[in-house]
């Protein structure tokens, strides 16, 4: 199976060179805005291009606000922060993630715990989510909900919609609704993708997008807050603005806040890939399509987008029979020069994370042995 797996990504990006998993395009206006803005001299946090790019992804997602931030943990962190997560709460999160979900929970002084997710979307399951809050916590009469063992309250749900995979919002939404528990979609990894016909990150009380190096578009480092509440989204920009407070000349700031906005150097960037997101994202369905036939016709099972949902396939995934052909096609495969990756360690599993509570995680557990992530950029 490896080599005809080598023989065919080799086909399908047409190169004996080394193939990344995830690399950036730039065949658009890049360097044209990137001048632009240098020639301005306004390449950091103030410029016309910030509020340019938030405008653009308000209407591409169609969310009613958006706070451009330095990268995608900021974004979370602050999302974090506004949903009044701090020192001794407690926030519900999945396993299956990377860690920089978990990291910004801690960030806050609080604590994460770890839920498994669905196997058909490797979002935060629904079930075990409510399995959770129903045998291991209870609402109590300041209307919050608190781990019954821990005593701490549960301020906050993350859920990631994995490799760009959506997860099963609604189910999710209800159940943190009826415990009083924000919801928080970490979509880091995830532009271009739909939920119900609608773009993720407008089920949450807020939401965060990345745009690294190896996103669908990139901004170089970057990532934002989306929200349709607009109190939150002023309150935002003012904590990722230093919590500046607006004056001529006087420098004061009314609360701790953060150093957190996007320089516009890298949101001219995201402006010209922008432009480019519609065919990027035509181009990698055709990749993921593919995938798809070929896994097909040599037995091996390729994730697909769940129902109801359409996927940006940000990373094209395959899940082995077991840890051993998993290994034997990650060794392969990158012997060969052919990138590929397992699944992040699952966050239970980090000794900076042991002192968390978790699930049952069956699930995660079963998957991480077998993902494989495979050369996904788009071919253009």
């Amino acid at each position: 199976m490896c080599d005809d797996l080598i023989k065919f990504i080799r086909e399908l990006y047409n190169s004996n060179d080394f193939i990344p998993l995830h690399a950036p395009r730039f065949n658009g206006n890049e360097k044209k805005y990137l001048e632009d803005t240098i020639d301005s001299t306004f390449v950091s946090s103030v410029g016309k291009y910030v509020e340019d790019f938030e405008l653009k992804v308000c209407e591409y997602t169609g969310s009613k606000f958006a706070i451009a931030t330095v990268n995608g943990t900021s974004a979370l962190h602050s999302s974090l922060r506004l949903a009044s997560v701090e020192q001794g709460t407690e926030v519900i999160t999945q396993s299956l993630t990377f860690v920089a979900t978990s990291n910004a929970i801690r960030y806050c002084g609080a604590k994460p715990i770890f839920i498994d997710v669905n196997p058909l979307t490797l979002g935060l399951c629904p079930v075990s989510l409510e399995t959770f809050l129903d045998e291991r916590c209870e609402s109590r009469n300041d209307g919050f909900c608190w781990n019954k063992a821990s005593g701490r309250k549960i301020a906050a749900c993350i859920v990631m919609h994995t490799f760009g995979f959506p997860a099963e919002l609604d189910k999710i939404k209800i159940i943190c609704n009826r415990y009083n528990i924000k919801l928080i979609e970490d979509a880091a990894g995830s532009m271009g993708s739909l939920y119900k016909n609608v773009h993720v990150g407008n089920v949450g009380h807020l939401s965060i997008l990345s745009f690294n190096g190896n996103k669908i578009i990139t901004t170089g480092g970057g990532g934002i807050i989306l929200t349709n509440n607009e109190d939150l989204a002023k309150k935002a920009k003012h904590i990722t603005t230093t919590s500046k407070v607006n004056h001529p000349w006087k420098i004061e700031h009314d609360e701790v806040g953060y150093n957190y906005r996007m320089p516009n150097l890298n949101a001219s960037l995201g402006i010209a890939q922008m432009e480019s997101l519609p065919a990027y994202l035509k181009n990698k369905r055709d990749i993921a399509g593919q995938y798809n036939k070929w896994c097909g016709e040599n037995d091996v099972q390729f994730m697909i987008e769940p129902k109801n949902t359409k996927s940006n396939y940000w990373l094209n995934t395959i899940v082995t029979i077991d840890k051993k052909q998993r290994d034997s096609v990650l060794l392969a495969t990158n012997n060969a020069n052919v990138m590929t990756r397992p699944a992040w360690t699952p966050m239970h599993n980090l000794s900076i994370n042991s002192d968390c509570e978790s699930s049952d995680l069956t699930n995660t557990e079963w998957l991480a042995d077998r993902i494989v992530n495979l050369p996904s950029s788009p071919n253009i």
